[in-house]
């Protein structure tokens, strides 16, 4: 694989990462008259809870649901430049022109309203998008499988590059796909998130973590796959090295954890077998999650990385996809118990939606 640092005209960051060979070499310069990215997001801490909330209003203006002959992450063309100055490409990652998090964000630490309440700071990090390739009609599923290879490539190494910003306290590569998730750019990509803090969602599991090894001396992830491969209820496929699987707690109608056999901290200590493997096992998963309503599943998968400066010891690296697809013609909204309160009801048993996985051929 190649990897072409270049900028756009605004100074952002545009890396190329071709796995075909003979690609041309990517010195294509971006022509457009753009102002200069002013991120003003600051993040402030819920006293209530003690979780960190990022404000960032300059993202209301974000592109919106463009027309395709208009989509900004299309390789650019004679009179229709993109956000890819480049005429075609393999796998491209560029900072987002809107970031919820930027490495340029003034200010210090304070409080709101100088209270000391509700301290605040500056929601210093930096946000990527990552276009999985140049078509635009394609999808995460139909990618072939050294292309999924080359994408797992490039999400560790942008995990390296982004672990070592100031500031960065957890990296979170993600996708989201379909309109019913919220997406409002179609063209095949997915982001990534360098948090200036340890999200919620990931303390709580290195909080279970920790009491679990206390009281048993093993990890608790680990211990839940040796359960799923014994009882292969809820197992949806298998790999030499990895194995996807309906948690038996699941929270939504459809969800799948694909998990390494072996422990691993984040993306940039698998092996290449190890990544090969988990190129065959989801696209597996999501060739699946396509046949399940005979549609185009809408989902979010995003890996749980351990964090980039504590508690490596106690995460256990894994993607999580889920959907909000309960039936080809329904939703799950997230009601009053899942919003209020955070008390999942799922309507479906996490049997039945690895039953209805395997079926789905």
């Amino acid at each position: 694989m190649r990897k072409t640092v270049r900028h756009l005209a605004d100074k952002r960051e545009i890396v190329y990462y071709d796995d075909t060979p003979g690609a041309p070499p990517r010195d294509a310069v971006d022509t457009r008259d753009l102002p200069a990215v002013s991120a003003a997001s600051e993040i402030r801490r819920d006293p209530l809870t003690g979780e960190w909330v990022a404000m960032a209003a300059h993202r209301q203006t974000r592109t919106y649901k463009p027309p395709a002959d208009l989509c900004p992450l299309c390789p650019s063309r004679p009179g229709m430049p993109s956000e890819v100055p480049e005429a075609d490409y393999d796998v491209v990652v560029f900072e987002n022109r809107f970031p919820s998090f930027a490495q340029g964000v003034p200010g210090g630490g304070a409080s709101v309203d100088g209270a000391g309440l509700v301290p605040a700071a500056p929601g210093r990090g930096r946000c990527e998008v990552v276009c999985f390739t140049s078509d635009h009609e394609r999808s995460f599923s139909e990618l072939s499988r050294s292309r999924v290879r080359t994408v797992v490539d490039v999400w560790a190494d942008r995990t390296a590059e982004l672990s070592g910003l100031d500031g960065v306290a957890q990296v979170f590569p993600f996708e989201n796909r379909g309109e019913e998730i919220g997406v409002t750019l179609h063209h095949p990509h997915g982001q990534i998130y360098a948090y200036p803090f340890v999200t919620p969602r990931t303390e709580r599991m290195l909080q279970t973590a920790r009491a679990y090894h206390a009281e048993h001396g093993r990890h608790v992830l680990g211990d839940v796959l040796a359960a799923e491969h014994a009882s292969g209820r809820r197992v949806v496929a298998r790999g030499e090295h990895w194995t996807a699987f309906v948690p038996p707690a699941a929270r939504w109608p459809v969800e799948v954890h694909v998990v390494p056999h072996r422990q691993v901290a984040d993306l940039t200590a698998l092996t290449d077998a190890e990544r090969d493997d988990f190129a065959r096992v989801y696209l597996d998963v999501l060739r699946r999650c396509d046949h399940l309503y005979d549609r185009p599943l809408p989902y979010v998968a995003g890996w749980h990385q351990a964090p980039v400066h504590r508690d490596r010891d106690l995460a256990w690296l894994h993607l999580e996809l889920f959907s909000v697809l309960r039936a080809p013609d329904k939703l799950k909204y997230l009601a009053g118990s899942e919003s209020g309160m955070a008390v999942w009801v799922n309507d479906v048993t996490p049997e039945q939606i690895a039953e209805r996985l395997r079926s789905a051929v």
